[in-house]
């Protein structure tokens, strides 16, 4: 079995010469010539197993150890110790070490310790991908962190979870909204009951009510038998109002009662019901812009909005693009039966790309790449990166010296889309690379008509 990995000595005869035996042995090495600079590589590319020299100067290789393991568990490591330095080498053990090789040690030793070493690291991937397939079957999908930012939201959604308190999860379209929602409601005292999801912008207006409170037969046309409403599903339960921002004013109202009261009323009945449960939204607009526009209530953000949190665009953590990708690429590989993976170069050109659309289009592309792969090895001419040209002629952009109006140049762009697709919204939200829904808030927000 061979892989990709990290081999850091400070002896620079016998780093060429370990490199020069694994390279031949059918390996991709990359080299580092001290434990600053191996971590350095180690956070920018991917490896599959890390060989580094006990006594290093600066970092030394137990702190290598240490570093890695808190990065990226599942990465074996191999320690390279001198006859005099076993009782360190046992130590590195304790610390996770996969195993250690005493100086000196022959070609063959080696490529066999690093052979197992991938082995190893290939099966508890392989167990880890497993267990994640199940939860996710199960609906307990858990996000994939890296960054300080990640791992500090995810840390306060746990705490968070203990308690009643409503949640309103923010952040742009793709960033992983619901799937921190559900990480909320399984680390919750109300796990055992229902999580109910609703995405408010997919509702017709006038069916929104009915289908958050209920109705009774012969409410209106089509009612032909009672229906209990998200509220009432949810009840012992949460319930999860997903992109709540797109919810129309006259139902606004309605929902912060329902909250406050704890109660709904079918729509034509006049009995009012008692529902328990626990709100947790989230929305891809800002707002508090939205309570200047007006299109949104002030009471009824701070009612939903208890504890907010906020998720970055994947553009803003960078380091998590290729966990993410791996862990992507793992998943899907695991289902079709394949092995697959990355070339340097491939995590390289999706590190680089901004990624509009955020986690989920990440995950489309990596699963078009498990889909169409020939091979075992995904590289960049395979990844098809979709609107490639188009960003970096956003990229290429200057702004003037004297300044300019974002939104005037925003308005204009807008007309220009829609003039160009014939006055289609959704032909010209492709052209402006930005979902429908995005393109039908600009619209509203500026009072223009397509």
């Amino acid at each position: 079995m061979t892989g990709t990995l990290l081999l850091i000595d400070d002896d620079e005869s016998l780093l060429a010469v370990t490199s020069h035996n694994l390279t031949t042995g059918g390996f991709s090495v990359i080299e580092a010539r001290s434990g600053e600079e191996g971590l350095a590589l180690f956070r920018k590319e991917w490896m599959d197993l890390v060989v580094t020299d006990v006594k290093l100067s600066g970092m030394d290789g137990l702190a290598v150890l240490s570093a890695v393991k808190e990065i990226n568990p599942d990465v074996p490591v191999i320690v390279i110790t001198a006859h005099g330095s076993i009782e360190l080498a046992v130590d590195a053990m304790k610390h996770g070490a996969f195993t250690f090789l005493t100086k000196p040690f022959s070609r063959d030793a080696l490529r066999l310790s690093c052979r197992k070493a991938l082995e190893m690291g290939s099966l508890q991937r392989k167990n880890r991908q497993l267990i994640d397939e199940i939860e996710t079957m199960r609906g307990h999908e858990a996000p994939v962190v890296a960054s300080d930012a990640m791992k500090q939201l995810v840390s306060t959604a746990v705490r968070v979870a203990k308690s009643e308190a409503p949640v309103l999860i923010t952040g742009e379209s793709g960033t992983g909204k619901e799937v921190v929602a559900r990480m909320i409601h399984r680390e919750s005292s109300r796990s055992r009951g229902p999580l109910i999801t609703v995405n408010c912008a997919a509702i017709p207006e006038n069916l929104v009510e009915s289908e958050l409170f209920g109705h009774v037969k012969g409410a209106f046309t089509g009612a032909v038998q009672d229906q209990p409403g998200k509220f009432r599903a949810a009840d012992g339960g949460t319930l999860f109002l997903d992109e709540i921002g797109d919810l129309p004013l006259s139902i606004q109202a309605k929902l912060l009662r329902a909250i406050q009261e704890k109660e709904v009323e079918p729509v034509g009945s006049q009995k009012v019901i008692s529902c328990d449960i626990r709100l947790l939204s989230a929305t891809h607009k800002d707002l508090p812009v939205a309570i200047r526009d007006g299109s949104f209530r002030e009471d009824l953000f701070y009612r939903i909005g208890v504890v907010p949190l906020q998720i970055p665009p994947l553009r803003d953590r960078p380091d998590e693009i290729s966990v993410l990708a791996h862990h992507f690429l793992s998943t899907f590989a695991l289902r079709a039966g394949r092995t697959l993976s990355f070339s340097q170069d491939a995590i390289r050109a999706l590190s680089a790309h901004p990624w509009p659309g955020n986690i989920r289009e990440l995950k489309n592309v990596v699963e078009r790449c498990a889909i169409l792969a020939v091979g075992e090895r995904i590289d960049t001419p395979d990844l098809a990166l979709v609107g490639a040209a188009g960003d970096a002629q956003a990229r290429a952009f200057r702004l003037p010296r004297e300044g300019l109006s974002l939104p005037a140049l925003e308005q204009d762009l807008i007309r220009q889309a829609l003039d160009r697709s014939g006055g289609n919204r959704s032909q010209a939200a492709r052209l402006l690379g930005v979902p429908r829904h995005v393109l039908i808030y600009r619209l509203e927000k500026y009072g223009m008509t397509a």
